[in-house]
């Protein structure tokens, strides 16, 4: 079990959860089973540019991306990126 962590914006989209407690095995499948799964990934199935994914503080990517495993007790974090020019 996972514990999945959505911002503000994104909970109000699930609505209004922030919490969602999953049994996935990779980082990819937690975020599939969101119900906001399509803000965060595109069509081809690949994380959204200004998604960043942490896994207890850490960015996903560093660990493997999507594919990254999860053991179980971790926390996912979505946040948001800022851009802008």
């Amino acid at each position: 079990m996972v514990v999945v962590v959505l911002p503000g914006i994104l909970a109000a989209e699930a609505g209004g959860r922030k919490r969602f407690e999953l049994d996935a095995p990779t980082v990819g499948d937690a975020l599939r089973a969101l119900p906001v799964a399509d803000r965060l990934l595109d069509e081809r199935g690949e994380l959204r540019t200004l998604v960043n994914v942490y896994v207890d503080g850490t960015d996903a990517r560093a660990r493997g991306g999507l594919a990254a495993p999860l053991e179980g007790g971790e926390t996912v974090r979505l946040v948001g990126a800022i851009a802008g020019g």
